[in-house]
């Protein structure tokens, strides 16, 4: 599907471009700012989404607008949501290590259902032995 269909098909995507228009918000910087605080440099970025690295810097740097296949592209390979690369809020990172967990969570998202079984089989198993860890290192305590 070309971009221009995908605007006739969805009148609202069509119509939150315009408003990014309107409103002079510069993707670019919004696909920096998140791939910055993922640690992901331009070479990786460019070569995960398949795209020559003069083209991605006129993207990055608002001399041009993407493609809503691009924006895809970029956000499939930056692991967020289309929308988030049109918000300004770095909701990214509150601190790296919530910022690393979040980023965990939405690629637990991906997973298929009996991925996610088994990640959280194995979660409980950690979560379980450090409860019986806390809990024996509390009984020899009192026994000392």
């Amino acid at each position: 599907m070309t971009a221009t269909n995908c605007l006739k098909k969805h009148p609202k995507l069509n119509l939150l471009l315009h408003k990014v228009t309107l409103m002079k918000l510069n993707i670019g910087d919004n696909i920096k700012r998140i791939r910055e605080a993922k640690g992901m440099s331009q070479k990786e970025l460019i070569t995960a989404i398949g795209m020559g690295a003069p083209m991605y810097s006129r993207i990055e740097t608002g001399k041009t607008e993407p493609s809503i296949s691009s924006l895809e592209k970029i956000a499939k390979a930056l692991g967020v949501k289309l929308y988030e690369l049109f918000t300004d809020v770095d909701s990214h990172e509150v601190n790296s290590h919530d910022g690393t967990l979040m980023e965990k969570v939405r690629l637990i998202e991906s997973l298929t259902e009996d991925e996610q079984k088994t990640l959280f089989t194995i979660l409980d198993a950690f979560v379980g032995k450090k409860k019986l860890k806390d809990t024996l290192s509390s009984v020899l305590k009192n026994v000392a």
